[in-house]
């Protein structure tokens, strides 16, 4: 039988100020030098694209992690990689908040995305408003 504490997706859903609102806009600052020994040009470029996301916003003391996703994702990139390196992508990325599901556990949310996702109550069309008016009908 499995044991252990809470599950990412278990329980009832927080209210929404006890999240994180990630600007839309990412990361403005400086983008930190990519602190592992002989980097590649793709690995710089993925570093460089990584540092204007809005979860960025959330790594300053998390270099070394964010560098070690960006090695590991270069190595799965290439044509013979193994399930084994792209399960690790994907597990550093959910730690960076790079997934859905990583979001969720380290309670972000991108604030204006979240904000216009959702239609205004008025421009909501009902079952009742897809019905046809048939004259004589």
């Amino acid at each position: 039988m499995a044991s252990g504490g809470a599950r990412v997706r278990s329980g009832r859903m927080s209210e929404s100020h006890d999240w994180t609102m990630l600007p839309a806009d990412g990361y403005t600052g400086p983008v930190p030098d990519f602190p592992l020994v002989a980097p590649t040009k793709r690995e710089l470029d993925l570093w460089a694209q990584l540092w204007r996301t809005p979860q960025a916003t959330q790594w300053e003391s998390m270099t070394l992690e964010v560098a070690s996703y960006v090695r590991c994702l270069a190595v799965a990139e290439k044509p013979d990689a193994t399930a084994a390196q792209w399960t690790l992508v994907r597990q550093v990325g959910d730690s960076l908040g790079l997934t859905k599901s990583g979001m969720l556990r380290n309670r972000w949310k991108i604030a204006e995305l979240e904000q216009t996702a959702e239609a205004p109550a008025s421009a909501r069309v009902t079952a009742r408003d897809r019905f046809k008016v048939v004259p004589g009908g």
